[in-house]
């Protein structure tokens, strides 16, 4: 690339050698038509030795060249004279110290304005001459010929070179390079970030070294590449910037292997976050939401996560050969409050829906595989949604790609989670497919285990209400309310139970008791144990006795453990008589005085064996009143059981209110809804002998 010399301000000095001419030190020499020298350069003298003072008026072919050659430059020079056709050549020149020195020439005619004939004489070493030409054959096929895409940009961030590697990674000829920006060139990239570096490149004279870019370019389009790109200043020998030397390597595989290394990275994490979100508890709805949750923003813009109708039934799923498929969205996650038009589609969790054959969501259910779309079209959004009212919000939303995999646990299809992109540019592709494929594998197990638990749950809970009291009875001397909690969804019925049972003579038996374990074997043991209460109260038995009894029941019930607090209330006598088995002791209360707990001995529980029982006599007069109750009430994993029970007393010291309002109280206030354990209470109001 040739530029113009700078002009030189006066005083400023010799300007440098800058040009092929001073890297070849080209010598000049003018002959007149007789063949004699009549100009002679610096260059002349540096070449062949005579300085111009020794050459001038001397027949040039007479000083330099050996006999032996004269009469073939004779006839040489007289063709180019009579012809004024140039030659070119090279020629062994005798030279001043009497050695040879092979020299390069070139040779024309001149004329003047006179008419006049001259002969000019170019001529530069013929050793550098080739060195020079080595260097540029070199820099040319390695230009041409590198795997390297090579540029050159002048200061204006102009192209003003490419090679035939560029050519075919931008996808564009050089003549459509040159002369513009690889801005205007290829729009596809970050011309912000280059623009910069090469700006910072020739202000610095720094080169940048390895700076790796990704985007698109003419020649794959649909496809991100990447590119490690190098740039470094050109000067010229005068230390004039002449533009941005660049280098691109094509890194794309390298890239490409990153990103896939880094997408594993991400699913492994993402199923990591799953198996540690997913499941933590037992109930349904939750580990639905649970799921949507995981796949929100990760996977998908918007997740809804669809429960075939009969498995949130507890039953089993089935399909009929071509009817509709009833689903329930369970739960709906969106990435944020923009996506509102893909969640307005979704269908209100809990409802039933129905979905034709046609539909994508019944297809994928019904064939067990999953249905991507990786760009949705508006025809698509048809078999998307349940109703074109659906399909119009999903096209306003901006859904582009679609994927929906079953649910499948056992061998048998729960649902789908449905997902959706709106935001994420990407459409889901076979990765995609696979992630969610785990994740549904992964929550599809937990819901399974749900249905089946909340199916097992419930039929123990109605086996446990069924099996406790309605309404405590009437009884002379009391005024009795009472309340069973079941634990929260997440774990199974347990054993509590309380009875009231009249007896004879006007007296009452109050009964609370924990049969340890849970479900149905706990509740069935608690029926049998409430039944032989009953039976063994209405013999007006000691409760030490009675207890002991219960003993031995409880000891032939499959090791079955139980605690229990049995008491007797005689309105007669003003008193309680109360025996204790392994059970929390109940809390009296009475007018002027500090709500307390009964000292009572604490026993073994039932079930036990071998330990007797005693009893305990304790005060109980008109408007005293004693509370029973379950571990569930009082026990917590964050605080200990005195600290509790010191929570219970001060509930108790408190203005006298409606029995059922202190039942309301205690359970709104020291039950935990997240609490692993079920709550029986029982409280009772000693009233006047006489009183209705």
């Amino acid at each position: 690339m040739s530029t113009a010399e700078a002009p030189v301000a006066e005083g400023e000095g010799p300007v440098r050698p800058s040009g092929l001419l001073d890297v070849l030190n080209v010598a000049s020499v003018v002959l007149d038509d007789k063949g004699r020298i009549v100009l002679w350069s610096p260059q002349a003298e540096e070449l062949f030795g005579y300085s111009a003072q020794e050459a001038l008026g001397e027949y040039a072919a007479r000083l330099m060249v050996h006999d032996e050659h004269i009469e073939l430059v004779g006839k040489l020079f007289a063709d180019v004279m009579a012809t004024g056709q140039s030659w070119a050549g090279a020629f062994p020149i005798r030279i001043k110290d009497g050695s040879t020195r092979l020299v390069e020439f070139r040779n024309m005619r001149l004329m003047d304005d006179r008419g006049d004939v001259f002969a000019l004489g170019l001529a530069a070493d013929r050793s550098t001459v080739r060195r020079l030409e080595q260097d540029v054959a070199l820099s040319e096929r390695m230009v041409t010929q590198s795997p390297i895409g090579l540029a050159v940009l002048d200061t204006e961030m102009r192209y003003v070179s490419v090679n035939p590697t560029l050519e075919r990674m931008n996808g564009l000829s050089a003549e459509e390079h040159v002369g513009r920006t690889p801005r205007e060139v290829l729009p596809r990239l970050d011309a912000d970030t280059l623009e910069e570096a090469t700006h910072r490149v020739l202000e610095t004279g720094r080169p940048l070294i390895d700076r790796p870019t990704v985007g698109r370019t003419p020649a794959d389009p649909d496809a991100d590449h990447a590119w490690s790109v190098s740039l470094y200043r050109l000067e010229d020998a005068m230390g004039r910037v002449l533009g941005v030397a660049t280098s691109i390597v094509d890194i794309t595989e390298q890239y490409r292997a990153g990103v896939e290394a880094e997408a594993a990275r991400r699913r492994l994490a993402i199923v990591a976050d799953a198996s540690a979100r997913i499941g933590t508890t037992l109930d349904l709805d939750r580990t639905a939401h649970e799921l949507a949750d995981v796949a929100v923003p990760e996977l998908a813009d918007v997740a809804v996560v669809d429960l075939l109708d009969a498995v949130v039934d507890g039953r089993r799923s089935t399909f009929g050969p071509a009817g509709p498929a009833l689903i329930r969205p369970v739960a709906v996650r969106a990435v944020q409050a923009a996506d509102a038009d893909a969640v307005r589609a979704a269908d209100l969790p809990g409802r039933r829906v129905s979905y034709d054959p046609d539909r994508l969501i019944a297809r994928c259910v019904r064939t067990a595989s999953p249905v991507v779309v990786p760009r949705v079209t508006d025809a698509d959004l048809d078999r998307i949604a349940r109703s074109p009212e659906a399909a119009e919000f999903l096209r306003q939303a901006g859904v582009h790609s679609y994927l929906a995999v079953p649910l499948i646990a056992r061998g048998e299809v729960l649902g789908a989670l449905d997902l959706k992109r709106t935001r994420n540019p990407r459409p889901f592709d076979e990765d995609d497919v696979l992630l969610a494929r785990e994740l549904a594998g992964r929550a599809a197990v937990q819901i399974d285990n749900a249905r089946w638990y909340q199916n097992a749950r419930d039929t123990a809970l109605t086996l446990q209400r069924s099996l406790l009291p309605g309404r405590p009875p009437v009884t002379t001397g009391l005024e009795v309310a009472s309340r069973y909690q079941p634990a929260g969804a997440t774990t199974e019925v347990g054993g509590d139970w309380f009875d009231v049972i009249p007896l004879e003579g006007g007296k009452t038996a109050l009964v609370v008791g924990d049969v340890m374990g849970s479900g149905i074997e706990a509740a069935a043991t608690m029926g049998r144990l409430r039944t032989a209460t009953a039976t063994l109260a209405s013999l007006d038995l000691d409760p030490a006795v009675l207890l002991q009894h219960l003993d031995k029941i409880a000891s032939g019930l499959d090791h079955s453990i139980a605690t229990c607090v049995y008491a007797v209330h005689d309105p007669r006598l003003g008193q309680c008589r109360i025996a204790n088995a392994g059970h929390l002791p109940p809390a009296r209360i009475r007018a002027g005085r500090t709500p307390e707990l009964l000292t009572l001995p604490t026993g073994v529980p039932l079930g036990v064996g071998g330990v007797s029982f005693s009893t305990t006599t304790v005060g109980f007069a008109p408007g005293d009143r004693l509370v029973f109750y379950t571990d569930g009430l009082v026990e917590t994993r964050s605080h200990s059981l005195d600290e509790r029970l010191d929570a219970l007393l001060a509930l108790l010291d408190g203005p006298d209110r409606p029995l059922e309002d202190v039942c309301d109280l205690l359970l709104r206030t020291l039950h935990h809804p997240d609490n692993h354990d079920d709550v029986a209470l029982l409280i009772a109001r000693a009233r006047d002998a006489g009183a209705a």
